[in-house]
């Protein structure tokens, strides 16, 4: 390892914080992650993962795990609203021949496999603390980082990374004029039901402005996911969610997923998110401090690949920093690997969106989907 690094800080223990500090970990650097969740918890249904994201799950070396708890499977079947076969997109074994080109598992168990890791890699990790103030010394670039924390101690580092989510405290106080995020006139919701043995990769049901998916997230259980345009980004009580989602549903008559909507009731594990939305203009660091994951590029869910570049980017940001002679070389490297790839998901996640609420061009929606497919298959 050539970089002056010694001490990093992490702030945020989601997909990408924990992602960095794993990597950074393994070149030798002493990490400090903190989390402001005691319970160090991960809300919501399933997750589905891509060949990409199932490639950087490789490199981290948590794979094996994933497979364990989670599903594989090849290809997206694509039906009528009725139940009419439309076509099946293919989805190509990009994280190699013995791994299936997509997946999905539940999001609190892909959180707990990394947390796992990120102890098992020598991490430090606090709970239920954050920062409350980040002073850098002299220019920043030749000095340190300061930190205070909220439970009253302090640290020093070389590097903090911002790895706090899409509402990031570290991003207001970095780059305090930074845009806000951006509500996309879209919510999707979500449920978990048993896995029918039919079932065995991810499948959607497209009606003209509701669309319908299914995906394993193990043997035994599927998540449901269903995306509904909304003009306002209101308040949906959580007691109302599976009553909402059933309405959903009823336009379905394929029989799948009517047997679906049966078997959703005040008992069923649903959630509600609006989808929002956010890219962070150029640069995403500021002398020794970086922003990663959706602190600095939040996508909708349409690619399925907003944690998929969050976890990229920590493996790109330890490999940068592995080999830079500088930090602020391994931080413009981070940037220029990582801004093309994250802005033409967010991007076109986004266009992806804005066609469907207005019925637009599907021809447009077919080509920007498989475009992206082919641009991420691509290396980090």
């Amino acid at each position: 390892m050539t970089t002056p690094i010694q001490r990093v800080l992490v702030i945020g223990g989601g997909f990408s914080g924990m992602t960095t500090a794993v990597q950074c970990a393994k070149l030798g650097m002493a990490v400090d992650l903190v989390e402001i969740d005691e319970g160090w918890r991960s809300y919501g249904a399933g997750i589905s993962i891509g060949g990409p994201t199932l490639r950087a799950l490789r490199t981290v070396g948590v794979l094996d795990a994933f497979f364990e708890r989670g599903y594989g499977g090849d290809g997206v079947n694509l039906f009528t609203a009725a139940g009419q076969p439309i076509g099946t997109l293919p989805t190509p074994r990009v994280a190699g021949d013995d791994v299936p080109g997509g997946g999905a598992i539940m999001r609190p168990a892909l959180a707990e496999i990394l947390a796992n890791a990120t102890r098992a890699a020598g991490v430090h990790v606090r709970l239920g603390c954050t920062f409350s103030q980040v002073a850098q010394r002299t220019d920043g670039v030749d000095g340190g980082v300061d930190v205070t924390f909220t439970d009253g101690t302090r640290g020093s580092y070389d590097l903090v990374v911002g790895a706090d989510g899409l509402y990031s405290k570290v991003r207001a106080a970095v780059f305090p004029n930074a845009p806000k995020p951006r509500y996309t006139g879209q919510g999707v919701w979500r449920a978990v039901v048993p896995r029918p043995a039919e079932v065995v990769c991810a499948t959607m049901w497209l009606g003209q402005k509701v669309k319908v998916g299914v995906n394993p997230v193990s043997q035994e259980e599927m998540y449901v996911f269903v995306t509904e345009d909304r003009p306002t980004n209101e308040h949906i009580d959580p007691a109302d969610w599976p009553r909402l989602l059933s309405d959903l549903l009823a336009p379905f008559s394929a029989p799948l997923v009517q047997s679906i909507r049966a078997q959703i009731g005040p008992h069923s594990r649903c959630n509600y998110r609006p989808l929002e939305s956010l890219l962070l203009p150029q640069p995403w660091f500021n002398a020794r401090v970086v922003l990663v994951g959706d602190a600095v590029h939040a996508t909708t869910p349409h690619m399925a690949a907003g944690a998929g570049i969050g976890i990229e980017d920590g493996i790109v940001l330890a490999e940068e920093l592995g080999r830079a002679a500088t930090l602020q070389a391994a931080l413009q490297a981070f940037q220029t690997r990582r801004w093309e790839r994250c802005r033409m998901v967010v991007e076109n996640s986004g266009r992806l969106g804005e066609i469907e609420i207005a019925n637009g061009d599907r021809a447009e929606h077919t080509r920007i989907m498989r475009e992206t497919h082919q641009s991420l298959a691509q290396p980090i």
